[in-house]
């Protein structure tokens, strides 16, 4: 077996896979976020190590108490994108983890984007001007954190310091640093005009290798408190967006993947890192000739979160334990599609792809008499469906047209809500039985840098296991006389916000 650690935004995944992909135990361990002013997003490194420590050695607990005896042939990492810890002589951080939602760089990015260096920075790096990006994090630090930034030995992201704790050495993959702002995509380097923006030299950074390159655990009081033995090797892995392509199979032309969980995504996969000329979606690496081209959604099931505990925490049926996530589809289902007229502008943690706005606000708009708390739950979800189907219409004209999607993330898991995407975007859309699909591709990356051969999945041929979800042309047209009206009603808003 191999272990796909998947280190997320709101919890960490140790899950044990055998070679073809099936999952033989998990455990997941979860985490805040911290917020100590408006639009500081951070989350504490060492609470994150530890909670990659609890997983993973709970797995392995699970497999030494059952009656299968299972070989631990190596741990592959996912990551989150876009963190920023710094950290000191003594490799101590100075900083909590920075992470993607955080906007407090947002003038940075405003300032910049649209400028000549802006634009040149994209066609470089690939990623969009936004404050989820750690150039402009790193732009922000040197202004508003001085002392800081100039102590800094290092700044890193999450599986950085995770590595780093594990080996001693701050390496990091192609695929996290495409993710950055800072790596030239084109030439794999770190882009010296990015560099010299954020006011650094590449020794602050770093070293880039390669999405299988493997350090091996020979340290003795380490390995116990992970749970694994002397000599497991650990791949470094890619990013948690990346290896959610890879893990479902839609790695060929044509093919989506369609990732929600606390945000959202929808990308595909290329063999060129072109980057699109209006500067609406991100090319990250995946592995070597092999590009991911797509755009982030923020407001995905943060969103359906806050809609729970703001408007139905004190509903009876809760108190008699039903779930929140079911009797929430019960909501969404008790109205047609359309939610007689109400739209929801998801946009309540501001918004990356297309936009790249942090401006953006949560907007309910043609509010009539009739609507009551269902027909918001309903809007709610439909928004969040044409803020994808936005990325999706970008991504058509950057790459080339979608045919069908996979979809994967805890959503995927409501049989509502994929019937409902199948339906906004007019394609089919298939669900594998394994909609962890970062960490299966996490473990499908270690076993390739093992040399282990493994049944990966191919997502052009749909595998018989597979849900399958057809579109409802009626819907559709129904749903399409909305998003109309959700596009125009951002540009109207937009200097409002």
């Amino acid at each position: 077996m191999i272990i796909g650690l998947d280190i997320g935004t709101s919890s960490t995944k140790a899950i044990a896979f055998d070679h073809a992909g099936s999952i033989i135990t998990q455990f997941s361990v979860t985490y805040p976020i911290l917020s100590p002013q408006n639009g500081f997003y951070e989350q504490d490194p060492i609470q994150i190590y530890e909670a990659c420590v609890g997983a993973v050695s709970e797995v392995m607990n699970a497999l030494k108490n059952s009656n299968h005896e299972h070989l631990l042939e190596g741990i592959s990492l996912s990551s989150a994108m876009h963190g920023v810890i710094a950290m000191d002589d003594t490799d101590t951080h100075l900083t909590n983890c920075i992470i993607w939602a955080d906007t407090r760089s947002q003038d940075i990015a405003d300032k910049l984007r649209g400028t000549s260096a802006g634009h040149q920075l994209f066609r470089e790096t690939g990623t969009p001007i936004h404050p989820m990006s750690p150039l402009c994090k790193l732009i922000w630090m040197n202004k508003h954190m001085p002392n800081i930034f100039q102590k800094t030995r290092k700044f890193i992201g999450i599986k950085e310091y995770v590595f780093f704790r594990l080996f001693r050495a701050y390496v990091v993959d192609y695929s996290i640093a495409s993710a950055t702002g800072l790596l030239d995509i084109h030439k794999l380097q770190w882009s010296e005009l990015a560099l010299s923006k954020a006011g650094i030299t590449e020794k602050k950074l770093s070293s880039l290798v390669s999405v299988d390159y493997v350090l091996t655990l020979d340290d003795e009081a380490t390995a116990c408190r992970w749970g694994v033995p002397i000599g497991t090797p650990f791949v470094i892995g890619a990013s948690d967006g990346c290896l959610a392509n890879l893990g479902v199979g839609a790695t060929t032309p044509g093919i989506a993947s369609v990732t929600v969980g606390t945000s959202g995504a929808i990308r595909v996969v290329t063999d060129r890192s072109s980057t699109d000329s209006k500067e609406r979606v991100f090319s990250y690496i995946l592995r070597s000739g092999e590009f991911v081209v797509g755009g982030a959604i923020n407001n995905a099931g943060v969103v359906r979160k806050w809609f729970i505990e703001q408007f139905m925490s004190e509903l009876p049926q809760l108190s008699l334990g039903m779930d929140s996530a079911a009797l929430f589809d019960n909501e969404v289902r008790s109205i047609a599609p359309g939610s007689d007229g109400l739209i929801f502008l998801p946009y309540v943690t501001g918004e990356r792809a297309p936009y790249w706005d942090a401006n953006a606000k949560g907007v309910y708009f043609g509010i009539q008499l009739q609507h009551n708390r269902a027909h918001f739950a309903r809007a709610m979800i439909e928004g969040m469906l044409f803020a994808l189907l936005s990325v999706g219409v970008a991504l058509e004209e950057t790459t080339q047209p979608i045919e069908i999607i996979y979809a994967s993330g805890g959503l995927a898991r409501s049989v509502l809500w994929v019937q409902m995407l199948a339906d906004v975007f007019n394609k089919p859309v298939f669900v594998k039985e394994n909609v962890e699909s970062s960490a299966w591709g996490a473990a499908i990356l270690g076993m390739e840098a093992l040399g282990i051969n493994g049944v990966y999945p191919s997502a052009s041929t749909a595998d018989i296991h597979d849900a399958q979800y057809l579109p409802d042309a009626h819907n559709h047209r129904i749903y399409m006389e909305n998003f109309r009206k959700f596009k125009r009603l951002y540009f109207k808003l937009k200097e409002e916000f």
